[in-house]
């Protein structure tokens, strides 16, 4: 790191010092350190505090002036071994050129990329920046303003001996590994042209993203793409000899201008019902994954830069034993024996038909008209019933309607489009547009082959599920101590107020920051007055998005002491459907 300022040792100041702690019981917070409150003020007072009580660290909460950015200690951990201390970093002018910064997209690039320089150069260090992994998400870490300021949100692991200040490090990493942190971010140290390249390569996705609709797409992957991932628990691109770059059938391929890259082409994939087949571990499931993470943008080298799938595409699974809160899932299921109405359909256990039925009403509900689909991961009897069953079993005694009935007239008459992983049933040979076959990584467009399979198949109609009017009280975060509780437990669970909130199977969260910012969207919701009682889960939902655009990812988290990154509506739909104590007081 760049070498720069004194620690301003053998300056002193008055008030603040820090005595050796001693005694039992719960002691007050100790006072801010009054007075001028600078780096050298700062440099002193932790030399000062080696061996005091840890409490004393308390001390430093507020403001320091380091001239050319301001300090701020948020939050201050209570031992060495509670979760890390929180302070921003906030600097008016770090050289950045307006080209990096004027327009949103490139802002957001510009920010990613210098949160992940920011990592690199603090590798070793007691202070660490959360940056997320392969996509690029507006992150509550590292914001770039519209006024080209940078904006750091920063953890560190207060130094201690047991429960004693280790003042001498903390001096350093605080004096000197924060400031050369600050110099090492200026523009003038930053390699620009692999900067440029980087907002250059996000702004192409963005704009390949936005032109899907216009051509009568859902999807693109272009050629010389890498899919396959490094292993199941890494996202980075597989890399050696044996890694299939990806290459369009030519009756799929298409080629389209993007701003920097120029013309790229590879695999369109069209609206309607595109069936993706193949033998096990030839690829099927690796291309609808790609598309699962198309909804994001990419860091250049990940492979999938030039991959992209519609915003509103999402991915519906099984999920048995979910809770569901008065869905109309009454396109799926009819004729209940109950005699129960299943167009206001809840239940605290819903089965594996049931649950997928009601993730497919929830989405669409949340304005979703691109629904992904991997067969390993559904209910086999809401996905298909073959001719020997319904001969068996009569019609008029099987409440479910399979989605391969469904799936046609949701696209005819709702423009919603379906792209389904199959490799064990042809039913979906009679509705499917397109039917992509996956050899060895290999695309073939087999579809006039799958056409001589095909039988004539009698359509079910979908009408759209009822909208539904959420009680926003229901939704309130605070706990019996009027508390705000926000958490995550790894990917799994939401802690959100009282209770726990069941993630697992919202399969488009991609960043661990995603879900804890998901819980951070409910409370806004409430707090906002986008949940009123009067709006409808949909509606509810554009006027955050809409009010996000305008404010940014820090609206959700302003009193919020951790990292955070920005979900997509569906996922906050997802965790909003997913939440015990949801109450809808009517539906409409």
């Amino acid at each position: 790191m760049t070498e720069r300022r004194g620690n301003g040792q053998g300056r002193r100041y008055g008030g603040g010092g820090g005595g050796r702690g001693g005694g039992g019981g719960r002691r007050p917070e100790p006072e801010p350190i009054r007075g001028v409150r600078d780096e050298a003020r700062l440099s002193e007072e932790l030399l000062r505090m080696q061996g005091a009580s840890y409490g004393r660290y308390k001390s430093l909460k507020g403001d320091w002036d380091f001239g050319d950015f301001t300090l701020t200690v948020e939050r201050v951990q209570a031992d060495p071994f509670a979760p890390p201390s929180r302070i921003r970093v906030l600097r008016p002018d770090a050289g950045i050129p307006a080209s990096a910064f004027a327009a949103p997209v490139r802002r957001r690039a510009t920010a990613d990329y210098l949160g992940r320089r920011a990592r690199r150069l603090l590798r070793g260090s007691l202070l660490k920046i959360d940056t997320g992994g392969q996509e690029v998400i507006a992150r509550s870490s590292c914001q770039v303003t519209e006024d080209g300021a940078l904006d750091l949100r920063i953890g560190v692991n207060l130094p201690g001996h047991g429960r004693r200040i280790d003042g001498r490090t903390a001096e350093r990493e605080l004096c000197r590994t924060l400031p050369g942190l600050v110099d090492d971010l200026d523009w003038d140290e930053v390699d620009e042209a692999e900067a440029v390249a980087f907002a250059d390569s996000v702004a192409d996705t963005v704009a390949l993203r936005a032109g899907l609709a216009d051509r009568g797409l859902v999807a693109f992957v272009a050629d010389g793409a890498i899919l396959p991932r490094r292993s199941g628990v890494s996202d980075e691109p597989m890399a050696g000899e044996g890694v299939v770059p990806f290459s369009a059938p030519e009756s799929l391929r298409v080629s389209v201008d993007l701003p920097h890259a120029g013309t790229v082409t590879g695999m369109g994939v069209p609206e309607g019902i595109t069936l993706i087949v193949g033998g096990g571990f030839h690829g099927k499931s690796t291309l609808l994954h790609a598309l699962e993470r198309g909804v994001y943008d990419h860091v250049p080298g990940d492979g999938r830069e030039q991959v992209v799938t519609r915003e509103d595409a999402v991915k519906i699974r099984a999920e048995e034993g979910r809770g569901v809160e008065r869905v109309d899932v009454s396109p799926f299921v009819r004729n209940l024996p109950t005699g129960a109405d299943t167009r206001d359909f809840r239940t605290e256990n819903a089965s594996g038909s049931t649950s997928q039925a009601a993730n497919i009403c929830e989405a669409v509900e949340a304005g979703s008209r691109t629904l992904l689909v991997d067969e390993d991961s559904t209910a086999t009897n809401l996905m298909i019933r073959d001719e020997r069953m319904q001969a068996l079993v009569h019609g008029d005694r099987e409440p479910l309607v399979p989605f391969v009935d469904l799936v046609r007239p949701l696209h005819r008459d709702h423009r919603v489009s379906t792209v389904l992983v199959m490799g064990g049933s042809g039913d979906y040979f009679d509705v499917a547009d397109q039917v992509i076959m996956l050899d060895a990584y290999h695309p073939h467009d087999v579809t006039e082959k799958a056409r001589t399979l095909a039988h004539d198949r009698v359509e079910a109609a979908f009408t759209l599920p009822r909208a539904r009017v959420v009680d926003p009280g229901s939704v309130d975060d605070d706990t019996a101590k009027g508390r705000s509780r926000i958490k995550r437990r790894d990917m799994d669970v939401l802690v959100y107020g009282e209770g726990d909130i069941d993630v697992r199977s919202v399969e488009q969260f991609v960043d661990p920051g995603q879900i804890t910012g998901a819980g951070l969207a409910l409370r806004a919701l409430v707090r906002g007055r986008h949940l009123d009682g009067q709006r409808t889960v949909a509606e509810a939902l554009d006027s955050l998005e809409e009010t996000l655009a305008k404010e940014g990812v820090t609206l959700l988290g302003a009193d919020f002491g951790g990292d955070y990154a920005l979900p997509r509506r569906h996922e906050i739909g997802a965790v909003l459907n997913r939440l015990r104590t949801l109450r809808v007081v009517r539906q409409r």
